[in-house]
């Protein structure tokens, strides 16, 4: 019966560990701010939408470590401006306009290592 009971708990344990953590939404203003997160409850990314549900403004995006992964920024649901990335040691830079990549470019300590304009 002990043992019944012990793996009864194991399995609504684990059930309930890996149920999904839900994004949290806060209104700002005329924007949306939403969080999401992973399954341990660290943040995943942040950002806002605008009053028509599209992405709007900066987006942040972490590993679960909390390390900044990812900048991006839209504009009405459209790729806008720049967008970095962090890999290992290395940046990468994107510059969007109207959601199409206008120039990319990878840094690696402080130096260009790729241009593609």
């Amino acid at each position: 019966m002990k043992n019944l009971l012990c793996i009864a708990a194991l399995l609504i344990g684990s059930i309930a560990m890996a149920q999904e953590v839900k994004p949290k939404f806060e209104k700002s203003d005329d924007l949306i701010k939403g969080t999401y997160y992973y399954e341990d409850g660290t943040v995943k990314q942040e950002g806002t939408y605008n009053l028509e549900g599209k992405l709007h403004g900066d987006w942040v995006m972490y590993n679960q470590k909390g390390e900044k992964t990812a900048v991006a920024k839209y504009q009405n649901g459209e790729k806008a401006g720049k967008w970095l990335f962090w890999e290992n040691q290395e940046l990468t830079e994107v510059n969007y306009n109207d959601s199409r990549i206008t120039e990319v470019v990878k840094w690696k300590n402080n130096e260009v290592i790729v241009s593609n304009p």
